[in-house]
């Protein structure tokens, strides 16, 4: 094995621990020695692999998003699919990544009112937002795609929907985590019901 792909495998394992070291102990206590206890590692060789315990924590939200935004890449591109077929296709992979991903969204919100609490730089928060704002341009796109196609109902507000699929998405979050709901089909169903209703045809691609 090269020294490279060496080097990122261990840089996975760390994240995995580190991860459970942040549900544990939340971030504001989660220390880098705690980080390198958990690894099985000193600390000088843990800063070999990251500089302190927020580059881990944005590392593994990175990580997460860029494989989210690739999953829904994918799904838009797919080929014989209609615009309600692709945009519940795309709901339904951001919720599952959701559902698999929950620790790591405890984690989220955790260091969200941690950050809030101690007036310090959200970083993560930006990260999230900027990802956020490229998943709503699919989601439109696809809505007006929908409408152009006859498929969707000429009158919707394209802003408008777009916002109510959001809004199922945080709702989504907050029951997973919150709630600790063992999944999202609750929501899914809402999300199809909620695309149903644009559709001028019912019938039409669901």
């Amino acid at each position: 094995m090269s020294i490279v792909v060496e080097h990122e495998k261990r840089r996975y394992d760390i994240l995995k621990k580190a991860l459970e070291v942040f549900m544990d102990e939340g971030f504001e206590n989660a220390t880098f020695q705690k980080i390198a206890d958990k690894c099985g590692i000193t600390r000088t060789t843990l800063y070999i692999y990251f500089k302190n315990k927020k580059e881990i924590f944005i590392f593994s939200i990175k990580q997460f998003l860029q494989v989210l935004e690739n999953d829904i890449t994918m799904s838009v591109k797919e080929k014989g699919l209609s615009a309600s077929e692709k945009l519940i296709k795309v709901m339904n992979v951001i919720m599952e990544s959701l559902e698999e991903n929950r620790s790591l969204l405890s984690v989220v919100i955790d260091y969200l009112a941690y950050a809030s609490k101690n007036n310090v730089d959200y970083d993560p928060g930006r990260r999230v937002r900027r990802r956020t704002v490229r998943m709503r341009h699919i989601q439109a796109n696809l809505l007006i795609e929908g409408i152009k196609s006859g498929e969707f109902c000429p009158k919707i507000n394209v802003t408008d929907t777009n916002e109510l699929f959001y809004s199922i998405l945080e709702a989504a979050v907050f029951r997973l985590v919150i709630l600790r709901r063992p999944s999202a089909d609750e929501m899914k169903a809402a999300m199809r019901q909620a695309v149903y209703s644009l559709c001028e045809n019912p019938a039409h691609g669901l």
